[in-house]
């Protein structure tokens, strides 16, 4: 499930800087937007590294 969710953070990262690229969104939101995305990616890229570190059977 983490990996879907990664996955859907990326997509909807694309999507907002095609948004950005064809000016659709102002350029003080994108800023915003790319932030709190990547914020989010590193979020589940933590949480992704410390359940292959947790064992199956506590």
């Amino acid at each position: 499930m983490l990996y879907i969710s990664y996955g859907s953070v990326c997509e909807l990262e694309t999507q907002i800087l095609l948004a950005g690229d064809l000016d659709l969104i102002e350029k003080s939101e994108l800023g915003t937007l790319k932030k709190d995305i990547a914020e989010i990616e590193r979020m589940l890229k933590v949480l992704i590294k410390s359940s292959k570190d947790r064992p199956l059977n506590p």
